[in-house]
């Protein structure tokens, strides 16, 4: 699991014992997923393993189905944007691009 441990998600959450094991292994898998999908990819960095803790934590605690999560909170919406991939760097734009992103004619 990255190198985020069980036990640090754990601590992160509040939860003792091991009955919620196999879902929290299961909320990362798919936090990981969600985060591929938002354009973020795997690292071992700080903020991504936050990230992971944190929607990990957003599912968790709204198992509820009755409950409608409206959207992400504000700072995992924050560490997204932060670590996400936005396509190429800017010394790979190519030189046929003004700083504008027009293409030269």
């Amino acid at each position: 699991m990255l190198g985020l441990s069980l036990d640090t998600l754990k601590k992160y959450l509040r939860i003792d014992g091991n009955d919620d094991d196999e879902i929290l292994n299961l909320l990362v898998e798919a936090s990981k997923e969600y985060l591929t999908g938002a354009g973020v990819p795997e690292s071992n960095s700080a903020l991504y393993r936050l990230a992971i803790m944190m929607h990990v934590a957003l599912n968790y605690e709204n198992r509820n189905p009755a409950i409608k999560i409206e959207s992400i909170n504000f700072a995992l919406q924050s560490i997204i944007l932060q670590i996400k991939e936005w396509g190429k760097p800017e010394d790979e734009v190519s030189s046929d691009t003004d700083v504008s992103g027009d293409t030269k004619v």
